[in-house]
């Protein structure tokens, strides 16, 4: 296992009742369901790194954050070992796009008590601690 511990973020993506979760491809977690997000950058605030990867990997535009919570996430098989800051973030407008086709295969709004599974590492930590997504709806 590597030595650094690496931070992640991870945006929660609500509208009308349903949560925005990609299934991902060629990385660590591969074939699980995610949040969009991605690793925080030298200099970069959290809500910069949220936008940012959202925007990068369904091509929407994020326009408001709230702060939710970390979970600390470690991937013995793949010898890595994450804390992953979660925000809840608000898009009214536009739909996904695969923008990252080698990332990941597709973008689905799924109901909150009928995600898919199987889910990744700090998605399903976090579901683990009990956090309500539904109070942000």
């Amino acid at each position: 296992m590597s030595k650094e511990v690496r931070v992640g973020v991870a945006a929660v993506i609500l509208r009308e009742g349903r949560v925005l979760l990609g299934e991902r491809i060629g990385s660590h977690g591969a074939n699980t369901w995610a949040t969009p997000g991605g690793h925080l950058e030298l200099g970069e605030s959290i809500e910069q790194c949220a936008t940012r990867e959202t925007l990068e990997e369904t091509g929407l535009t994020v326009d408001s954050f709230e702060k939710l919570t970390f979970t600390n996430d470690i991937f013995a098989k793949e010898g890595k070992h994450y804390v992953t800051l979660f925000v809840v973030a608000t898009c009214l407008n536009g739909e996904p796009e695969v923008t990252e086709p080698h990332k990941c295969k597709q973008w689905k709004w799924f109901e909150l008590d009928e995600l898919p599974e199987p889910l990744f590492l700090p998605l399903t930590n976090l579901l683990k601690d009990s956090v309500s997504l539904s109070a942000f709806i």
